[in-house]
């Protein structure tokens, strides 16, 4: 009878144990999904940024044509013209550390969602340690070899064992609905 209150306190331990790692898990897997939801935000933002370089250097460069008819009727287009081209000399780098910025940030998603992949390896491992354990010690004793009150802690301890399993897989559907 202590083996088995050994066995229980042993598995409760793990138990809290498994739901501490899993709570741990779990709180690691929604920062991360905030980085990527961060992440993914900011390639919106950089996506959109580009497309206003895009428009503003298809801008320029219908400014450029224009300063080049100038540059034919007169000295003074000169002017223009180098100030137009040393605007899309200015927008073609801010383009390029956008393109920059944008590999970057891709580059980050793309560690962000191998470590989630890495952490969603954890949880299965985990799970199945779980399982193992549970089939490792899940306790089947006849009820006619045990007295009546022995019978009945062996009820409560299989209902708290029963009602612990049931958190466990409700936490477990919940990190897999994530």
């Amino acid at each position: 009878m202590e083996k088995i209150k050994e066995k229980l306190s042993h598995l409760r331990t793990e138990a809290d144990n498994a739901v501490t790692r899993a709570e741990e898990a779990e709180a690691k897997n929604k920062k991360y999904e905030q980085i990527i939801l961060e992440k993914d935000q900011e390639i919106l933002s950089k996506e959109r940024r580009i497309t206003v370089l895009e428009n503003d250097l298809e801008e320029a460069e219908g400014k450029l044509g224009d300063a080049k008819l100038a540059k034919e009727e007169g000295e003074q287009s000169k002017t223009t013209n180098e100030g137009l081209l040393r605007k899309i000399q200015l927008l073609e780098e801010e383009l390029d550390a956008s393109e920059k910025s944008l590999k970057e940030t891709v580059e980050k998603l793309r560690q962000v969602d191998v470590k989630a992949e890495h952490f969603e390896r954890q949880v299965q491992r985990v799970e199945q340690e779980r399982d193992q354990w549970e089939k490792k010690y899940e306790v089947r004793i006849p009820a006619h070899r045990w007295p009546f009150s022995a019978i009945v802690r062996s009820n409560e301890a299989q209902e708290k064992y029963r009602a612990s399993k049931a958190e466990l897989d409700e936490l477990l559907q919940t990190m897999e609905g994530m």
